[in-house]
């Protein structure tokens, strides 16, 4: 008789998530444990997914209320393949503004996810480009033409190799780290210093799976530097440039918060309260009415320059802010304005 229930069930089982629990894990309900960890999720969904069977703990089906331990194998199995292996080509609107027989360069608009994955299965950047392009070449993750990705809500710039050669030729520059990109990020705050540099290990963040967070010890994570300058002050935000010397997950987002100066509207990292500023009736609906102007994070990818495959020549490509960005941007200097002639 075997002791785990795994071996029992369907062959055809396929696995769309695992974790292992951190050693230093407090005891947590499922449930809640697997909201912080699964992007998208709702306990509503968890909960199904549990009474589904679907959700194993160390081999075994458990409850939504299980507790989880340190060290606990979670997986969540259906009985057909993740939807992020399943790349159907779609007939989407893209922004290409510039192609030619190496790469293009994508115009990518806030809200459209780059590739499909847990949560997001249709309608991302890749599903169009594999029906605007017969073919494309794989990366290392499976993901054809991507050389490097920006977030869902930031808007801005990429680059995506149509070729085999192309991909390796540039990817090597992204990991070399002589390629040039620099964001427009708008970020609560006055920024004191015109200009500064961020330096601190990203890693993931043990507390919430979901953010990533700065390991001032560089005993975590990977290595990471961020340039910023400051473009305009309108008191209680500011407008920088960052550009970026490393290229880790939310890291423009995770450094900036680290000095104190968190994105605006930026909800996985709380930059969707009033951080700044005093919190009078008038004041308030003026930031919300800013929220609703833009409703994602600040942040845009500006600029991206790099050595061409092909010529060996340097090349860069600028990008105008997108509608969401100029518009929030004008409400803060109308404000910032008012206040100084009181």
């Amino acid at each position: 008789m075997t002791n785990n229930l795994l071996e029992h069930n369907d062959e055809n089982l396929h696995e769309h998530y695992n974790f292992v629990v951190d050693k230093g894990q407090e005891s947590l309900r499922l449930d809640k444990f697997l909201m912080n960890r699964i992007e998208n999720s709702t306990r509503n969904k968890i909960q199904k997914a549990v009474k589904s069977n679907s959700i194993y703990v160390n081999g075994f089906p458990v409850k939504s209320n299980y507790k989880v331990k340190p060290y606990d194998k979670i997986q969540v199995l259906f009985s057909y393949p993740p939807h992020e292996n399943l790349l159907i080509p779609e007939n989407i609107p893209l922004n290409l503004i510039y192609e030619d027989d190496q790469f293009v360069i994508v115009n990518k608009p806030p809200g459209m996810v780059v590739h499909p994955g847990h949560g997001n299965y249709s309608g991302t950047m890749i599903n169009g480009l594999m029906h605007r392009f017969e073919k494309l070449p794989f990366n290392t993750n499976l993901r054809p033409g991507l050389v490097h990705r920006i977030d869902k809500d930031t808007s801005g710039l990429l680059v995506v190799a149509k070729l085999e050669s192309a991909m390796t030729f540039l990817a090597k520059q992204f990991y070399d780290k002589t390629t040039t990109r620099e964001y427009l990020a708008l970020v609560w705050g006055n920024v004191e210093k015109t200009q500064g540099t961020i330096e601190g290990n990203i890693g993931r963040n043990p507390k919430n799976r979901l953010q990533m967070k700065v390991f001032p010890e560089n005993n975590f994570g990977k290595f990471a530097i961020t340039h910023y300058t400051v473009i305009k002050r309108f008191g209680y935000v500011t407008l920088v440039s960052c550009k970026l010397e490393t290229g880790r997950t939310h890291q423009i987002r995770v450094h900036m918060k680290y000095i104190g100066h968190t994105i605006f509207n930026d909800k996985r990292y709380g930059g969707d309260q009033i951080l700044k500023g005093t919190n009078f009736t008038k004041y308030r609906q003026f930031v919300e009415n800013c929220f609703k102007t833009i409703p994602r994070q600040a942040l845009h990818a500006k600029t991206l320059g790099f050595i061409h495959p092909k010529t060996n020549k340097y090349i860069s490509f600028d990008s105008d802010l997108p509608q969401d960005f100029e518009n929030v941007i004008v409400k803060w200097e109308n404000y910032s304005k008012n206040s100084q002639k009181k």
